[in-house]
Order: structure tokens, then C-alpha cells, then sequence
């Protein structure tokens, strides 16, 4: 049995007619950057988070990086934030010309380990980026606690928490900013790159409205220098379709959580992911932990299964990290599951048969 990492053609396949008619649309009406189809999905994504603004974008990176420029981060100013991410992340902090201040995570949870935010504080610390992994969102009220305590700003990552809950409130919403990454294999997914933040603060909001359409205030008037970063109408139109279906599509995603779980439950060598008593998981990644990951996945993929690790080399061990003054050995935690992470396939449209042989497999390895 075939059983693949992710299967878009699947998800397409489910909506087509829908997905169809809303790029005739588009095509039709010749709204390509910007414009309606781009706003009618800011409005159905904010009301869909609780949040008064969303601003579309070009990523999830230019999310992250927008929200720091708009809070007025810059040169000589720290943000925390946590190793084991896609490097977007740090990327971010690293283009307004900060720097990132990495502590470890929660072995459990695998976000941010909230007690060792404080010791990495320091005068020029300006922020804290929580990345809400693999769909769970951080513990969120220590890290506002924290925040308020020493006057910093707040930036959830929230690119692979579409819908993710922290008691009761929708991720994104709890600090100044949430940001949200719509690459095609996320919960909710777009058919190309696409992004976007969202925030209770109006003037956040505006001011990231500004810079991603090159600073400008109206056409050809520029207050600041900004950058292009405009949401395609063609995604605008895609996400709100498919963003119709995102609570179906995530709670498929929780039950073919709980069904892994269950069939992998008495299987000593392997730890599968838990769900805090405070969040309500989506299951962007389902990550299991092994010793023997490379042996593993090898064996998987002779199975063919089509697995995958997120993410094998933590920030601070990346080449284009070199210059950061924690090395090998810095963030232990992270590190260990940096070393045993295997992402088994998750999408909504597996199969009960599919998660029973990926899960025979793994029990026979």
C-alpha cells in the first residue's frame, strides 16, 4: 500500500467545482494583487481567529518579518525565540538586523520551556516569538506574564497552528501579533505562497498594511521604505474556500491523531505526540519520537510510506547560524528531538487502512 506524506490531489479533488468557479473568478474579474478577493478573505480569516485585523501577505516569512518591522524592532535588539523551527523564524528577526536569542524547549510539548525565558532577558530584548509546533500552541499565559513583566512585545508563530486553540482563544489572537504561513501543505493551504498576520492593534495592523505595499499610504505616496508583499487574488480566493472546510479538515486531522496514537500506544521504542491539558492540537505534523530514526524512515520508504522530519538541524546548528554564540550541546532538549523526530503522512483524507499499515510497519521495525 501507497501511502504518501501529504495528498493535495485529495483535498482538490473534494472542493473542485468550489476551487474552479472561485479562479474563473478571479480571472475573470482580473484582480490579481490585492484587491477584493485578497480583503474578503482578511475579513473571513479574522472573523474565523476572534482577531479585528488580518493583513494578507506574500508568506508566512514576510508575516513574521513585517509584524517585527511595524513594532519598530531593529538593529541592536534581541528576540527570543526557540531552535527547533523552520529557520523562517530566525530568518525574520535576522532581516529588521536583530538578533535571535534562542532558549530550549519543553521535551513534552516540544515549545518553548517557559522558565527559561527570563535568564535569557536582557536590556536590548525587544520580543518573544513562541513557535506554536507542529499545530499546538505554546503555553501562552507565563509567556504574556513574562512580556508584561519586562515590556516586550509578543509575536506568536503561529504558520502551522491554523485553528489551534490555548483555552478556548484561537492561536494568534493572545499576543500583539499572530502570524500565519499558507504554503500549500499546511491546514489551510494556498496554491502558491501566501501569508498573513493578524492583531487586535489597529495601528499594527495599518502600519503592516503600509509596509507591505512598498510604504506606501496611497498610490505613489511613500511615508516609509517598505517592501512588495501583496497576497495574490488568485490565494485570496483559494483560502476563502478553503478556509469554509478548515474545522471539518482539522478535526479529521485530531481523529487520525487519536487513531496513530492508540495503534502505536504499547509500542515501547516509539513516543508519540501528546496533547496539552491547555491546547486544542491540529495536528500539522504528526512527530513521533525513535532512536533508530534513519533506519526508520529507510525501512518506511521500503514500505512505501512517505515520511519526513521536522526539522533534522536546529537553528543554531545551521551554517547560516555559525555567528551565534550557542553551538552543539547548547539546547539539549532540542537537539534529542532534533535527532528522533519522524513525521508520519497527516492530511484529513487518510485512511483509517492507510494509519493501520503505516502503524503495522512502525510496530514491526
Amino acid at each position: 500500500m501507497k501511502v504518501p506524506f501529504l495528498d493535495l490531489k485529495a483535498q482538490y479533488a473534494s472542493i473542485k467545482d468550489e476551487i474552479d468557479d472561485a479562479i474563473a473568478q478571479v480571472i475573470d474579474s482580473c484582480a490579481f494583487a490585492g484587491g477584493p478577493f485578497v480583503e474578503k478573505f482578511e475579513q473571513e480569516f479574522a472573523h474565523f481567529c476572534g482577531s479585528k485585523h488580518a493583513v494578507g501577505v506574500g508568506s508566512g516569512t514576510e508575516a513574521l518579518w513585517l509584524s517585527l518591522l511595524a513594532l519598530g524592532i531593529g538593529r541592536g535588539d534581541e528576540v527570543i525565540t526557540v531552535p527547533n523551527t523552520f529557520i523562517a523564524t530566525a530568518e525574520a528577526i535576522s532581516l529588521c538586523g536583530a538578533q535571535p536569542v534562542l532558549v530550549d524547549i519543553d521535551e513534552k510539548s516540544y515549545n518553548m520551556d517557559v522558565s527559561q525565558i527570563e535568564t535569557a532577558i536582557t536590556e536590548r530584548t525587544k520580543a518573544i516569538i513562541p513557535v506554536h509546533l507542529f499545530g499546538q500552541m505554546a503555553d501562552m499565559d507565563p509567556i504574556m506574564e513574562i512580556a508584561k513583566r519586562h515590556g516586550l512585545f509578543v509575536i506568536e508563530d503561529a504558520c502551522q497552528a491554523h485553528g489551534a486553540e490555548y483555552r478556548g482563544k484561537k492561536a494568534g489572537t493572545i499576543g500583539d501579533a499572530g502570524c500565519f504561513s499558507f504554503y500549500p501543505g499546511k491546514n489551510l493551504g494556498a496554491y502558491g505562497d501566501a501569508g498573513a498576520l493578524i492583531t487586535n492593534n489597529t495601528e499594527l495592523a495599518q502600519k503592516t498594511r503600509t509596509l507591505r505595499d512598498h510604504g506606501q499610504i496611497k498610490k505613489y505616496h511613500h511615508d516609509v521604505v517598505g517592501w512588495n508583499s501583496r497576497m495574490d487574488g488568485l490565494q485570496g480566493a483559494v483560502l476563502s474556500i478553503k478556509l469554509k472546510h478548515l474545522t471539518r479538515w482539522n478535526e479529521s486531522r485530531r481523529n487520525n491523531a487519536k487513531l496513530y496514537t492508540e495503534l502505536l500506544s504499547e509500542t515501547g521504542q516509539v513516543i508519540t505526540p501528546i496533547e496539552t491539558d491547555y491546547a486544542k492540537h491540529v495536528y500539522h505534523v504528526y512527530a513521533v519520537r525513535v532512536k533508530n530514526r534513519d533506519v526508520t524512515i529507510k525501512k518506511l520508504s521500503e514500505n512505501e510510506i512517505n515520511a519526513a522530519i521536522h526539522y533534522p538541524i536546529p537553528v543554531h546548528l545551521q551554517a547560516a547560524y555559525h555567528d551565534l554564540p550557542k553551538k552543539n550541546g547548547a539546547f539539549p532538549k532540542a537537539e534529542l528531538c532534533a535527532s528522533e523526530f519522524v513525521s508520519l503522512p497527516m492530511f484529513p483524507e487518510l485512511s483509517h487502512a492507510q494509519i493501520i499499515y503505516v502503524t503495522e510497519v512502525i510496530k514491526a521495525i
